[in-house]
């Protein structure tokens, strides 16, 4: 008998390798990184199992070549977790278990320990640093700090040029590089929370709540639903205090949108004195590696995260809290498609741990759940002090003249608020100038060479860009079928909008805030210290606005294009318009500035929106349940959607028929087939794209479903010029 060690290739392929041990050098566990032979060449590997195997058959087994790590990385829970991820999403093993690596660790590079900064006293200190004002800032606030500092902290104290001005303290010889700090053993005392906010009395009920459910030996998801301005930031903080006070890790999971400055001084000034790392898509390779490694020594105490943090190693982790837990952006469309709440949540039941599950709107399947008595579920109901909810107007435009989308009564409507210098904020949900550019003599619109869609017109860059490949050209000044110069433009986007307000309010702010105004790091933060310190402003945005940011002087919310959601035929879109317009109405009013929602359509007595506004929220996603319960919809069936491309549309469908025929062949009960048919955006940067639903009565139907497809995929996927994927609980079927 021979022991093997089971390794995952960073590869997408669908099994784990066997290797044996390396002669001669110290023991590998699960969990180490190895250099492993692999065809012609060598790859890296995880070893995630050991394996006692029988004498050798035919084959012969290869010994690893290099053991890159000293102890193990990931420890056995991790990987039973990410192990449990590759069955349930049906992806590579290997990619899953290298996604929870940093990037500079899913190489042959050995972890080294990152690095760590103290600064030195010196006589002459004042005279050396005399012309240089903001490296003297530094030494003293380093010096008073008493203690090794990391690039984390050194960043947030002093912005993007830390790494300049602490150069300059080097070589002066006014800092050192040192060792990292050990993390106390005992853990830290209980930290003060620094908070001039008063509880009222149900957020001191509903806290309470949370610290008994806490408590139990085997605690159940919770579901905080506040209502925006409720405060449910406030129990995040004094809950977290508890479990830091216990000597444990809190994890914080926001989406991406939401991980903002302003959020990250905010858990810095209630919890002074205490380890805290990010992890976002803004940091570079070497930062993500150090918040990783900080995360694992146990270093910080408090993580705040973006999807990818739910792989964070932390060693003492008492609490996992999920912020926005309905957004879509926890869940990856590319590659790995896995749910950053759902995997959450299996990690928190995996060690018996509380996790708390905050939002206003609450995904369908989350509410179930609470409904079921499988989660507990807490309210908060009322904005606390002088706050009140704000008054909701629809507004009949059928028939109405508009400009850039916009009715009359909006715009007095803004004049009046902009005259009480409040801030108004005008919400679509599309950038852009205009989303079509068409001709007036012959109707040629421009429409992209890559994929079934208009390209959006965008007039200040004056180009035509694609939402969906990003391709995108210079716009044309005449038409290129007719030669005709009176082009024109159907529809309104962020930019149109912009730009008529800017005309008819010519003495105040216009600030559009949408993802061709953010690309820019910092840019969001920049855009938000702005509307802090403004009076009268406009704001215009798409839903980047509606993420839970605190706008105190902002009392009129404008709502355009709100008909768009209520004839969708995603079946997800009811759901997506109720939490988009609930959470983005909630942004209207606070403190002592009543609210005022303003919202235009042409369907002012459509039945679902009638019941959102005047049912609320979660009456209106009941509604909702009891549709998808008669059609056997999430989370009353299971669903995977097959997807498909190719650079002709026949090589897709026929590749998806196949699954098809061998699906019916198999007749698993309880399963249903929709499909396969091209996507609802068919051509995609040159390749046409198709799709097959399955939705079953059973998590083990559809599993079933998907081991039978896994061998024949294997060959088609050798198909040339065919790519497909699976989809495991889709949240779009575009």
């Amino acid at each position: 008998m021979k022991t093997s060690l089971l390794v995952a290739i960073p590869r997408p392929l669908p099994t784990l390798f066997s290797y044996l041990p390396p002669p001669g050098m110290p023991e590998v566990v699960p969990g180490m990184r190895v250099q492993v032979p692999l065809g012609h060449g060598s790859s890296v590997g995880l070893v995630v199992a050991t394996a006692t195997d029988p004498e050798p058959g035919a084959y012969v087994l290869k010994p690893v070549r290099r053991v890159l790590d000293t102890e193990p990385l990931l420890d056995e829970k991790q990987l039973a977790l990410l192990q449990w991820a590759a069955g349930y999403y049906q992806h590579p093993p290997g990619e899953v278990f290298f996604s929870a690596l940093p990037t500079r660790l899913r190489s042959d590079r050995m972890l080294s320990e990152p690095a760590y900064w103290r600064a030195l006293p010196h006589p002459q200190q004042h005279e050396q640093l005399a012309r240089a004002p903001r490296q003297q800032a530094l030494h003293t606030w380093m010096l008073e700090q008493g203690q090794a500092l990391s690039a984390d902290a050194l960043r947030l104290q002093v912005g993007d040029g830390w790494r300049s001005y602490l150069q300059g303290l080097l070589d002066k010889a006014l800092a050192v590089q040192t060792a990292a700090p050990l993390p106390d053993p005992e853990g830290p005392a209980a930290p003060e929370v620094q908070s001039s906010i008063v509880l009222s009395t149900e957020q001191q009920d509903c806290l309470a709540q949370c610290l008994a459910w806490c408590r139990q030996e085997q605690p159940r998801p919770i579901l905080l639903q506040g209502v925006t301005g409720s405060g449910k930031t406030e129990i995040y903080l004094r809950l977290i205090r508890e479990l830091l006070a216990a000597g444990r890790q809190v994890l914080v999971l926001v989406p991406e949108i939401g991980l903002t400055p302003q959020l990250v001084q905010r858990f810095h000034h209630f919890f002074p004195g205490i380890a805290l790392s990010c992890l976002h898509s803004g940091l570079n390779d070497g930062e993500r590696l150090q918040a990783w490694q900080d995360a694992r020594a146990g270093r910080a105490r408090i993580l705040i995260g973006t999807r990818s943090a739910v792989f964070l190693p932390c060693p003492a982790l008492g609490l996992i809290v999920v912020d926005e837990e309905h957004d879509l952006s926890f869940k990856q469309q590319e590659g790995f498609r896995y749910h950053g709440r759902d995997l959450a949540i299996m990690r928190a039941h995996q060690l018996g741990i509380p996790i708390l599950l905050g939002t206003a709107t609450p995904a369908l399947e989350t509410l179930h759940n609470a409904d079921q008595g499988r989660y507990h579920h807490t309210r908060l109901q009322q904005r606390p002090g002088a706050s009140r909810v704000p008054v909701r107007e629809v507004q009949d435009i059928q028939g109405q003249p508009l400009k850039a989308g916009l009715s009359g009564p909006s715009l007095e409507a803004i004049r009046a608020t902009l005259a009480r210098r409040e801030q108004a904020m005008v919400f679509i949900n599309r950038r852009g100038f205009a989303p079509v550019l068409t001709c007036r003599s012959c109707g040629w619109q421009a429409r992209c060479p890559n994929c079934s869609a208009y390209m959006t017109y965008h007039a200040r860059a004056g180009r035509l860009l694609c939402h969906h490949c990003l391709s995108g050209r210079a716009a044309d000044s005449c038409c290129p079928d007719c030669g005709h110069q009176q082009l024109g433009t159907h529809g309104q986007g962020t930019e149109r909008i912009e730009m008529m307000l800017a005309q008819q309010f010519p003495k105040t702010r216009v600030l559009r805030i949408d993802r061709d105004t953010t690309s820019r790091r910092h840019a969001l933060a920049e855009h938000l210290e702005v509307i802090h310190g403004t009076d009268s402003l406009i704001l215009v945005g798409t839903q980047m606005l509606a993420k839970g940011h605190d706008f105190p002087r902002l009392t009129l919310v404008v709502v355009l294009d709100v008909d768009q959601a209520l004839f969708s035929s995603e079946y997800h879109a009811l759901e997506r318009f109720g939490q988009l317009l609930t959470q983005v109405a909630g942004r209207a009013g606070r403190a002592e500035r009543p609210g005022r929602v303003i919202l235009q359509t042409s369907q002012p007595h459509h039945p679902m929106l009638l019941a959102l506004l005047q049912q609320g929220y979660i009456r209106f996603a009941h509604q909702l349940l009891e549709a998808r319960q008669r059609w056997h919809f999430p989370p009353f069936g299971f669903q995977a959607l097959i997807r498909a491309d190719a650079r002709d549309a026949d090589t897709a469908l026929e590749s998806l028929q196949q699954f098809y025929e061998q699906l019916a062949a198999a007749a698993i009960p309880g399963t249903r087939l929709l499909g396969p048919a091209p996507a609802p955006l068919e051509k995609r940067a040159g390749r046409f794209r198709a799709q097959l639903l399955i939705q079953c009565q059973t998590r083990t139907q559809r599993h079933q479903c998907l081991l039978l497809l896994a061998g024949g995929g294997k060959k088609r996927q050798n198909k040339k010029d065919l790519r497909w994927s699976i989809d495991v609980d889709p949240v779009e079927l575009s």
